[in-house]
């Protein structure tokens, strides 16, 4: 289960905006991060981490999207889980061959 979030959604999505617009018009991402960070009372290094993330998901900037990374966690999880499965049959079947091969 996820952390809870600091910042309620509509929070991020309205400082995500207002940066991306600020940065059209200086093409400066970093001080329009600390403009509107200051504004709204958040670091502005988590204000970039947002805006990054906001453009790699829009195709904006290349990068692993949120729903791609959510997709590979899942099926790691699911691999892990499958190799586990395998392992556990492996041990079983070579156990009922020896069992089978003493009697």
């Amino acid at each position: 289960m996820p952390a809870p979030r600091k910042y309620p959604d509509e929070l991020r999505e309205r400082a995500i905006r207002l940066v991306l617009d600020i940065e059209e018009e200086t093409g400066n991402t970093t001080a329009a991060c600390r403009r509107v960070g200051e504004e709204l009372g958040i670091s502005s290094d988590t204000l970039r981490g947002w805006v990054r993330r906001a453009q790699i998901d829009s195709g904006k900037r290349p990068g692993t999207t949120t729903a791609d990374a959510a997709r590979i966690r899942q099926l790691e999880r699911e691999n892990a889980e499958l190799r586990r499965a395998n392992a556990i049959l492996r041990t079983a079947s070579a156990f009922f061959a020896s069992e089978l091969g003493h009697h």
